[in-house]
Formats: structure tokens, C-alpha cells, sequence
């Protein structure tokens, strides 16, 4: 089938357009490209040959330039890049410039900033509480109603999909041992997540409200938060995630403009707690997402995340990491924290999957507690579209292999 022909039910369809940066194989050049189908569309190219205004936007090595542009720019360069495949006076321009997905180098689309990791789902939160405090009266923590939970990760170690994941090295200690130890991680684990990136900053000491979310965010991308936890164990006491977080994030290649996710959009579940105004969003726009996500180790499918159930949404994420005056820099990345769903087969890490440990997976090629060298965990997740069409999210897809 021809490149601008994509097939009908097509999840990377005209109606989808994710953005991301790429290579032709046997070229270092990099460029702003837009998935059609199993094509790439050279943005930059088809600006310029069609000499339109957004060429000094897309004619670039990296999203930034799009991302902080804003939002009126982010809308109007999506109806030209919609127009430019859809239209059959521009196809004799447009199909040259789409290149197989097989014959391009995939890259991280833009340069992370910084990087936010939240703790936003109450059944991942829960089930957490109920495996390390099972005698607690109640399994969240005090302040969870009440506000976003997250942390600072580290920006420099956020990589694309595709790039192998060197199992970490770190102090453990079992709460048995007489003393600490030195070694690989042995409980090495993912985290199913959704990653939010922004486009346009802020000024220090000017929160960003709620209402000003879709003027700051750009769009979405799926991402594995892969995680030591026997480093993580030993060290998070008192001040939360180090090491055992740090040494790799895994993004998607392609990053879904909110323009995209219109008929995702839903009400995030009921509230339970009376919420403080910055966060109140009773009277805002809708601002969860349904997004279904599926973890496969090494092509089996465990778990399917639904993202609807997420109880802090994005935009109050950034209302929250914003409230005390911290601003937003152009290609800020910050996490939803891990997806769980109420059923058991919708848990997104191996920690509530096998119930740190007590409930081994039984997987086609042998048990799993936490994943072993050689494994491959890749995400994948699709979203309502119109007129009954699937909007694909970009794949996440790692492979663990031992350190030197």
C-alpha cells in the first residue's frame, strides 16, 4: 500500500500525527518527523518544499523549537500537517518525503530539562501500602488525598525506546542481613507510566494553574520508570528515591499532541477528600485520559493498566510541582507514577504483579519474580479517536543486560 494510503483502523493514522525525530540510516542528520502509518513524513522537507510559515519550527534537529512555540502554533502547524497528507493536490510533494519506519534511526525527541516522578494511582499506591505496611490501619500514607506525591529524578539518564537498560549496581540490605552489601540489583523492576511533556515555560515564583494546563503541556508519551528496588529499599529512608531510580527512564520515540486525545479525555474518579483550591478541579475541563496500556515481558503479555483510573491528573500534577513558585523550562518531562488498575492483571509493576515476590509469574519461557538479564519489557497502550478510530501511543521497549 502506498505511504499516503494508510490503511483504514490504522492507530497512526491522519487523525493521530505523533511527532518525533529521526535519522535516515547511513546519515547523522536529525529531523523533525510525524508517524503516518509505518512511515515517517520528513516535517521539515514537506515544510519547505511546500514553502510554508512553520518551516523555521520543523526544519530543526530537535521538537524544541515546536514545543516552545505554544499553543496557537501547536494547532495551527497540526492542520497543515494534517492538510499536507491528507490533501490530494499535495500528494505528488508530500509521498517522496515518507520514509519505511524500517529505514530511519528513531531518537529522543527533545532535550529533557527536568524530570518529576508522581505516585498518582490509589490501587498502585494501596497495593504498595498493604505489601510494606500490612498492619497499617490505613494502606496510603496521610497526606495522599491531599496532594500529589512525586519526587526529582534525573533528566541525563532518560533514553529512548530501544536502548538497552544496564542492570544497576548499588548498596542492599534485607532486613535479615547483619549488614549491607554491594552488588547488581536483584530485584530490578519496571514501572508502567505515562510522561507528560512540556512545552512552553514559566516564571520562577508564578504557579501555573490548573486552567493553564493545556498552555504549558504539549502532548504525551508512554514510560517505563525501571526500578532497583532492593537499592531503593535500603536507601529511600528519609528523603525517598536515589539510585535505585536514577540509572534509566525509558521514553517513547513519539510523543502524542494533546490536540490528538480530544475523545480520550474523561473525569478522573470521585474525589473522597475536600481538595485545597489549587488543586479543586470540580468546575475545570475534564483532564484525565483513556489510555489502555499493555506490559509484554519478552512478547507475553502480564498486565493492562487502565490510565482513566488515575486519581491526581496531569494537570493537577503541575499545578502542585508548580504551586511554590518552581518554574517550567521547555522539555520538562514529569511522570503520572506507575498505572494500576483494581484488578490484578492490571498492575503495572512486577512488585504488585508477583506481590514483591510471593507470587511468581508464569511466563512462556519460566517464572519471574523481578526480571532477569536478557528480558525485554516493551509497553504499548492505544486511546478512543474519532468516529470509533484507535489513537496508537508510541511503543516503550527496553532489554536488560548485565553490567561490566
Amino acid at each position: 500500500m502506498p505511504p499516503f494510503d494508510v490503511a483504514e483502523g490504522d492507530p497512526f493514522g491522519p487523525h493521530n500525527l505523533p511527532y518525533g525525530v529521526f535519522s535516515p540510516i547511513g546519515s547523522v542528520e536529525r529531523r523533525v518527523g510525524v508517524r503516518l502509518g509505518d512511515h515517517v513524513l520528513d516535517a521539515g522537507a514537506a515544510a519547505q518544499a511546500l514553502g510554508s510559515p512553520y518551516t523555521s519550527l520543523l526544519a530543526r534537529p530537535s521538537l524544541g523549537p515546536l514545543l516552545a512555540a505554544g499553543r496557537t502554533a501547536w494547532s495551527d502547524v497540526r492542520r497543515a500537517l494534517t492538510a499536507w497528507v491528507t490533501v490530494p493536490a499535495h500528494r505528488e510533494t508530500i509521498e517522496p518525503l515518507l520514509l519505511p519506519l524500517s529505514e530511519v534511526t528513531l531518537h529522543l525527541p527533545f532535550e529533557v530539562a527536568d524530570y518529576v516522578d508522581f505516585y498518582a494511582s490509589e490501587n498502585h499506591s494501596r497495593n504498595v501500602g498493604r505489601i510494606f505496611r500490612p498492619d497499617a490501619a490505613d494502606s496510603l500514607t496521610p497526606n495522599w488525598k491531599h496532594l500529589p506525591i512525586g519526587y526529582h529524578g534525573r533528566a541525563g539518564t532518560v533514553v529512548v525506546s530501544g536502548t538497552d537498560v544496564v542492570r544497576p549496581q548499588g548498596q542492599r540490605k534485607a532486613p535479615t542481613d547483619p549488614a549491607p552489601v554491594f552488588g547488581p540489583s536483584v530485584r530490578l523492576d519496571i514501572e508502567a507510566e505515562v510522561g507528560f511533556v512540556v512545552g512552553v515555560p514559566s516564571k520562577m515564583g508564578r504557579p501555573v494553574p490548573l486552567s493553564a494546563f493545556r498552555d504549558h503541556v504539549f502532548g504525551l508519551c508512554l514510560l517505563n520508570d525501571w526500578s532497583a528496588r532492593d537499592i531503593q529499599a535500603w536507601e529511600y529512608v528519609p528523603l525517598g528515591p536515589f539510585l535505585g531510580k536514577s540509572f534509566a527512564t525509558s521514553v517513547s520515540a513519539w510523543v502524542t499532541p494533546l490536540d490528538a486525545l480530544e475523545e480520550a479525555r474523561v473525569t478522573p474518579p470521585e474525589r473522597t477528600h475536600p481538595l485545597l483550591p489549587y488543586l479543586e478541579d470540580a468546575h475545570e475541563e475534564p483532564s484525565g485520559y483513556d489510555l489502555r496500556i499493555s506490559v509484554a515481558i519478552n512478547g507475553h503479555v502480564v498486565s493492562e493498566p487502565p490510565f482513566s483510573t488515575m486519581y491526581w491528573t496531569a494537570a493537577q500534577q503541575l499545578a502542585h510541582m508548580t504551586v511554590n513558585g518552581a518554574s517550567l523550562r521547555t522539555g520538562d518531562l514529569y511522570g503520572s507514577g506507575t498505572v494500576s488498575g483494581p484488578a490484578e492483571r492490571e498492575r503495572g509493576s512486577l512488585l504488585e504483579l508477583t506481590w514483591n515476590g510471593r507470587d511468581p509469574l508464569e511466563l512462556p519461557d519460566g517464572k519471574r519474580t523481578f526480571l532477569e538479564d536478557g528480558d525485554v519489557v516493551t509497553l504499548t497502550a492505544w486511546a478512543p479517536g474519532p468516529n470509533g478510530t484507535r489513537v496508537g501511543l508510541g511503543e516503550v521497549t527496553g532489554r536488560v543486560v548485565p553490567g561490566s
